[in-house]
């Protein structure tokens, strides 16, 4: 360790791993607080499909940014970064050590690095690509950040037109892609010591548990609550995994069996893809999800 006395710790691995339970145990443990990293529980409209842990869930541990934000508030990875940095300065007078769990890697990699500010895009630039979504559909924006940009395809989250657009816009504008800019990005040092735990679950049990998840969420009212949030559909916030594919269910698309297909698929596929980003930062250290005790005899090594 350095001379820092602070630290945090990065809790990640995708979703349905079991990061919340793990986390909230080690907290207890550490007697600290959890900042959540995860940008889908920020906003509090959104509760069934984003897997946010209960009040008896927590079970007494402070939790911050779950239900911090409203889908109709512009809230974005900057604005993050800086907010949970100003919030780790106030928590950190209180606690040694706070856990920071999720499964966003961009959240993550903004609060443990920063990030550069991007090039200005020309307004007509995102006008076109908006007026191609609506008229395409987003599988017209996902074959060009396929051809574009294949790295970072593999990594970004394929559902939501936005990011997409973000990714192609940079292409159009200045020739270079969102790879190449994530790789000019300049590593900020920050003043508290950063412990990096990844957990995971063999491929197969991963899935079981992705899909079990699943009809969970749709047993506790998931269409209902999709179908209430439909009017904002159009949101941002809303461009995402677990309210996209029963949108297009409620837009006539397709039946609700192929909206559950489609949730159970992508879910997968986002697991993948949180994996695939996680996996290259070598920083992480690996640890089965259900080795609570070895992940804290390493906590306990590295946080003396």
């Amino acid at each position: 360790m350095t001379k820092k006395s602070k630290t945090i710790v990065i809790l990640a691995g995708p979703t349905a791993v079991g990061k919340t339970s793990l986390s909230i145990q080690l907290a207890k443990r550490f007697k600290t607080e959890i900042i959540s990293a995860d940008s889908r529980q920020f906003y509090k409209e959104m509760v069934i499909g984003t897997a946010k842990p209960t009040s008896k869930e927590m079970d007494g541990v402070p939790h911050h940014f779950i239900n911090s934000h409203s889908i109709q508030e512009d809230y974005n990875v900057g604005q993050f970064e800086k907010d949970a940095l100003n919030l780790l300065g106030d928590l950190f007078r209180k606690h040694d050590i706070i856990f920071v769990v999720g499964g966003s890697g961009l959240y993550v990699k903004a609060l443990c690095e920063g990030i550069d500010d991007m090039p200005s895009i020309p307004v007509e630039i995102r006008q076109n690509l908006n007026a191609e979504f609506e008229q395409n559909g987003i599988e017209c924006l996902q074959k060009q950040v396929m051809e574009s940009d294949p790295e970072y395809f593999e990594i970004v989250d394929q559902q939501n037109p936005q990011r997409l657009i973000r990714a192609l816009e940079l292409y159009r504008a200045t020739g270079k892609n969102m790879s190449y800019y994530r790789a000019q990005e300049k590593q900020i040092e920050r003043p508290f010591n950063i412990i990096k735990i990844g957990l995971e679950r063999p491929r197969e049990e991963l899935y079981d548990r992705i899909n079990l998840r699943m009809d969970q969420m749709i047993a506790e009212g998931l269409f209902d609550e999709a179908e209430k949030l439909y009017h904002y559909k159009n949101l941002n916030a809303l461009q995402t995994l677990g309210y996209s594919e029963i949108f297009g269910f409620l837009d006539g698309e397709y039946d609700r069996e192929e909206a559950v297909r489609l949730l159970k698929r992508n879910s997968r596929r986002y697991a993948k893809r949180q994996m695939t980003w996680f996996k290259r930062d070598s920083e992480f250290v690996w640890f089965k999800a259900e080795d609570k005790d070895k992940v804290i005899d390493y906590l306990e090594s590295r946080h003396s």
